[in-house]
């Protein structure tokens, strides 16, 4: 029986002559996996048609937008994850759920090889093959680019030669990756890292100097999830798009941040993510008032211990599913609604409420009705600075033989 490859498919010039390319370097049948989450573009059908045109001997596609919302975004916005505080990991969090979809389509066809189109340089590549290594250990991993010298001008070439119904003549001076929880761009004119963007880069949002009127939204949270935006049930599929095409249109999520990579290179990028920006505001301030003190700052180290083992590649570790644990259970009394201005770029929180609310108004208050007993205080005092008096006092001394 020949062998089976599965390649992760994206409709594009690379993978549409990747099919082609590891045919001939192989041998292998080729079936291409085309997975949704949210790119936008066109449909899967039409992805299927092009990818069995191009020679794949089978063409699995999959809708998995709410999938994506559900099981990937919604864990990442509990976590407030914001790689180096910045990044929210826009193409981080695809990448598990198209290796699901990988392996799973390996196992349907009897492929024994996962293919995709990562260069040898980038983050995706560790993610790809970790989570494929994870998933399914017995699978072998392959890089068309990486492995068996794929270059644009060859892939190029080879269209042509074979009248591939694909687009060669234009290049895209931009590497970009999309879905519903936002937007990456890279190379190009911005590895200067002096050279600002220009517009022509930004599809998500629109320009946040000359934005409309003020946009006042309420997102209804249950359990740290979104299920209601100013009143009206949402799923989180819905949540995230709904804010994306309102947020959008403030400018808000733009973000130009030089980070680092896995592989030990600072690299240059450029993310637009509005609905994933608003909802992670509106989700930490609402922690703000549910999350006891010491558990919300232990939970800031776990939210940025998370983002960083999913930037690299690690969603499906197990110190990743321990920190999962922890951040489900803070999420307990995160219910309730919060109330922001989406303007200008910003989207600014100005009212919460909560039926779980840790906010005493009556401590709070310095008008009549307060009952916070300032007579405790002082002795708090000398207790809590007891013991950095103590070594003072042994300083001192010490320094005065």
């Amino acid at each position: 029986m020949t062998d089976r490859i599965v390649l992760a498919y994206s409709g594009g010039l690379d993978t549409s002559v990747a099919i082609g390319w590891i045919g001939e370097a192989t041998g292998a049948e080729v079936i291409a996996v085309a997975v949704d989450v949210g790119q936008g573009g066109e449909s899967l059908e039409d992805i299927r048609q092009r990818a069995l045109a191009c020679g794949a001997v089978e063409a699995y596609v999959a809708d998995a937008r709410d999938e994506f919302a559900n099981d990937y975004a919604m864990p990442t916005l509990k976590a407030n994850a914001l790689y180096q505080g910045h990044y929210p990991l826009v193409s981080a969090i695809s990448r598990p759920v198209i290796v699901k979809h990988l392996v799973k389509a390996a196992r349907e066809f009897g492929a024994t090889t996962v293919a995709h189109g990562c260069t040898g340089k980038g983050n995706d590549q560790v993610r790809f093959e970790v989570g494929i290594q994870t998933l399914g250990p017995d699978l072998k991993c392959i890089a068309p680019v990486r492995d068996l010298a794929l270059t644009r001008d060859k892939a190029i070439a080879f269209a042509e030669a074979k009248g591939l119904p694909i687009e060669t003549t234009k290049k895209n001076p931009y590497s970009i990756d999309q879905n519903v929880w936002g937007r990456a761009v890279e190379t190009g004119y911005l590895e200067d890292i002096w050279n600002a963007p220009t517009k022509d880069i930004y599809d998500y949002t629109a320009t946040p100097e000359f934005p409309p009127a003020p946009d006042e939204v309420v997102v209804t949270f249950k359990q740290g999830v979104p299920v209601a935006i100013d009143g009206i049930a949402v799923s989180p599929l819905q949540a995230i798009q709904e804010l994306n095409r309102r947020a959008g249109a403030q400018g808000v999520g733009r973000i130009d941040v030089v980070e680092d990579r896995l592989v030990g290179i600072k690299s240059r990028e450029i993310y637009e993510a509005p609905g994933a920006m608003a909802l992670i505001t509106a989700h930490k301030h609402l922690e703000d008032i549910t999350i006891e003190r010491e558990q919300a700052r232990f939970k800031a180290t776990v939210g940025q211990r998370w983002s960083e083992l999913v930037y690299d590649g690690q969603w499906f570790s197990p110190l990743k599913r321990s920190l999962d644990a922890f951040i489900e259970d803070t999420q307990k009394y995160v219910s309730g609604d919060i109330r922001m201005t989406l303007h200008g770029g910003a989207a600014i929180v100005n009212g919460r409420r909560s039926d779980t609310s840790l906010y005493d108004f009556d401590l709070a208050t310095y008008d009549t009705g307060d009952t916070f007993d300032q007579s405790q205080a002082k002795g708090f005092i000398e207790l809590w600075g007891m013991s950095s008096k103590v070594a003072s006092t042994r300083d001192q001394r010490a320094a005065g033989k």
